[in-house]
């Protein structure tokens, strides 16, 4: 395996065992704390903004372009 793709391998595992994390962490405070709507929203957003730069590639916009 290269290793641009075990680089890419190693963070989506990292990023996925971080979105379970941050699941369960949702989970426990959704029934533990089932008043906390503010918290479960910024759980929420967290998370979404994880997805968007990690798996949606958001950090390639800001780099210049090789064409090597």
């Amino acid at each position: 395996m290269s290793e641009n793709k075990a680089k890419a391998y190693r963070r989506g595992t990292i990023t996925f065992l971080i979105l379970l994390l941050l699941t369960a962490v949702e989970f426990y405070v959704g029934v533990a704390l089932s008043s906390s709507i503010a918290l479960l929203l910024i759980i929420a957003l967290i998370k979404a903004a994880l997805i968007v730069y990690i798996f949606m590639h958001v950090y390639r916009l800001w780099r210049e372009e090789s064409h090597s």
